[in-house]
């Protein structure tokens, strides 16, 4: 079976927007269950919370453990809510079937594993239960695919994706960058799949969660899933991200959904005359691209005739930065420039490896390949 050959059905009945909501972590009983009365009657549909809590290091909170599967069964029965925990290992799953949970997340830290992937889709196979798939923490799209077919192949029909960025070095507005268009091809690619985003995880930060959260609407995303805590500067986990029960509907109230398209005559012509002037700047982009890599090229033959290496460290800087204040002049955001040198860098290596390495078999090889033009 290939990838195009998977069919998904809707875990959310294709009500949209889907709504998740809850704490990072259950901490304590009336925390769990003070957030999941304050998230009663706003249209969530599925109330989460962490009960084990992989940490980037130890001695961090790493969840509460089997407790908390009670105090989520407490939830559904008073609420109404379903309830939703992340598994990370058989043992998590065959705990979670005891307790009744509605739906099982697996994580950015597991999805990242197909060891753990495939244990899990083992110990759920000949369920029924629904399954959300946050993607891996580094930005691997076929690990995300990867997931979704161990799933599928265990019998799974019930999965829906969760979109929670990518972890990245160096200082940015998000904490995990969104990188957007891996979303939109998971979605172009899987038009039933449904796809929600984690706009707590994406932000880290709660001041800018109704932006994030609105760009994902008008990225046409099925949902959103949301940290909400009762005290979220008192959070045992991920505080600065989590928003009151409170916040969390006044932030709501504020969105804006979208329609997917229209017919009307006005709103079409203007959007192919747009779409026309676009094409034509794109093939421009590319052929000065080109351009750009041709002279690359010739950088590369004159490194290897004058035996010079490759790595210019001040040359890299210089450029970074010029690119940098460039694209703030020019209202481009900083993830964008790194993203884009990043890109370029890519295939200037590329490139002058080829040149570098031509007929230079009884030659040394380069150490760093890391491109300076």
């Amino acid at each position: 079976m290939t990838t195009s050959d998977m069919t998904f059905q809707p875990v959310f009945n294709l009500k949209r927007p889907i709504l998740i909501a809850g704490p990072c972590s259950a901490e304590t009983e009336d925390q769990v269950l003070t957030t999941a009365h304050g998230l009663k009657g706003q249209g969530v549909d599925l109330f989460r919370a962490g009960i084990w809590k992989p940490r980037t290091r130890p001695g961090a909170f790493e969840g509460i453990g089997m407790p908390g599967l009670r105090w989520l069964k407490r939830v559904k029965e008073e609420t109404g809510i379903p309830v939703t925990t992340e598994v990370a290992t058989a043992q998590h799953v065959y705990d979670c079937l005891k307790f009744g949970i509605d739906v099982f997340w697996i994580g950015a830290r597991t999805t990242v594993n197909p060891f753990s992937v495939q244990e899990i889709a083992d110990a759920l196979e000949g369920t029924d239960i629904p399954v959300l798939v946050k993607n891996p923490v580094n930005p691997d799209y076929k690990l995300w695919v990867g997931a979704l077919e161990r799933l599928h192949k265990a019998g799974l029909r019930r999965i829906a994706a969760i979109h929670r960025g990518f972890s990245s070095y160096g200082d940015f507005k998000y904490r995990n960058l969104p990188r957007w268009q891996m979303a939109i091809d998971l979605m172009q690619e899987f038009p039933g799949l449904e796809v929600i985003c984690d706009i707590s995880h994406i932000c880290g930060r709660r001041d800018i969660l109704a932006e994030t959260a609105q760009k994902a609407y008008d990225l046409n995303f099925d949902g959103l899933m949301v940290e909400v805590h009762p005290t979220p500067d008192q959070a045992w986990s991920d505080a600065a991200q989590q928003l009151t029960p409170a916040q969390y509907a006044e932030m709501l109230q504020n969105l804006v959904r979208r329609a997917v398209t229209t017919d009307d005559p006005d709103f079409l012509a203007s959007m192919e005359n747009c779409r026309s002037a676009i094409d034509e700047i794109d093939e421009e982009i590319i052929n000065l691209i080109a351009e750009r890599m041709h002279l690359v090229k010739e950088i590369g033959v004159i490194k290897k005739e004058k035996n010079v290496a490759v790595l210019q460290p001040e040359r890299f800087r210089a450029l970074r930065e010029a690119l940098q204040r460039r694209g703030a002049k020019n209202e481009l955001s900083p993830e964008f420039i790194s993203l884009f040198l990043e890109a370029i860098h890519q295939e200037s290596i590329n490139q002058q490896e080829t040149i570098i390495n031509e007929n230079t078999a009884d030659q040394p090889a380069s150490g760093n390949l890391w491109i300076n033009d």
